[in-house]
């Protein structure tokens, strides 16, 4: 399946523990760099997100951001009994000897540990947002697959277009090598009387030989049927079709620089767009 680098996925939970967020957004990138952002009630999970996004994921610039919001209960404040007990036997302890011994409200409510809060299920909360993660990591993997079918179609046309560029050259060559053939014996008639006729089959042969373009065709032609088979791969392509895409302008470039006739100059000129149009997109791929 093809893939974008680019996606953004968000999904939200509310969960015993509390609401959770997860959003996951990528850009392209030539190899995969991850950044992560949790609050510090899950900040022991960072190397699991880490883990489990470059499991799923290959290429890319990840921005991966969960937020956490504690239940309304979570905030409420109780005493602690135990240590308000302990302070009540103290307070009276302390009346007896000293009768004007006066206890201080709001003194009292800053003695460490006398307001709790309610402790916070740690495991069920990690749990919650593992589970979250995945969800976003699937959404956010569908969109990049929605986006990879976009690309893909837009490749293949692309491949369909320099096929059609290599079909058109190849009609027209052997009346460019006929013409040409035609031209350098004309010159060479001229010639014959000077020069020897061993020696002018030679040089008309070199001639013909530095506009021959069949290999650069051939090869043309292969790089299309690979790209036709990478993007059929259910593994990520874009790397490979990179380094193709070096070899698709190599050819072109090479056929280009044999052109003799304006129909084969215009036609390197075509596929030199079609190439960079393919490289553009490839660049997009994971």
């Amino acid at each position: 399946m093809i893939r974008s680098m680019t996606a953004y996925a968000h999904a939200e939970a509310n969960t015993p523990q509390g609401w959770l967020a997860c959003e996951v957004r990528a850009v392209n990138h030539r190899y995969l760099e991850c950044s992560v952002r949790l609050p510090d009630e899950l900040r022991t999970l960072e190397p699991q997100v880490r883990e489990r996004i470059a499991a799923r994921l290959s290429r890319g610039k990840v921005d991966a951001t969960l937020r956490y919001r504690a239940p309304a209960a979570a905030s409420a404040l109780a005493l602690d009994e135990r240590t308000v007990g302990q302070l009540v036997q103290l307070a009276d302890a302390l009346r007896e000897r000293f009768p004007r011994f006066a206890t201080d409200f709001a003194g009292l409510l800053a003695w460490p540990g006398l307001l709790v809060k309610p402790e916070l299920d740690q495991e069920g909360l990690v749990n919650a947002a593992r589970a979250l993660l995945e969800q976003t990591l699937d959404e956010f993997i569908a969109g990049r697959e929605r986006e990879g079918a976009t690309l893909a179609t837009a490749l293949r046309e692309r491949l369909d277009g320099i096929e059609r560029v290599l079909a058109e050259v190849r009609s027209f060559l052997p009346e460019i090598r006929a013409t040409l053939r035609t031209k350098l014996e004309a010159r060479l008639a001229d010639l014959q009387q000077s020069a020897e006729p061993g020696r002018l089959e030679q040089e008309l042969v070199l001639q013909l030989s530095r506009i021959d373009v069949d290999e650069e065709l051939d090869r043309l032609a292969a790089h299309v049927t690979e790209a036709r088979r990478v993007l059929a791969l259910s593994e990520p392509v874009g790397r490979r079709l990179d380094f193709l895409m070096q070899e698709f302008n190599r050819e072109a470039n090479t056929l280009g620089s044999k052109s003799v006739d304006q129909r084969s100059t215009r036609a390197a000129v075509e596929l030199k767009v079609l190439i960079e149009q393919l490289r553009e997109q490839v660049q997009n791929l994971e």
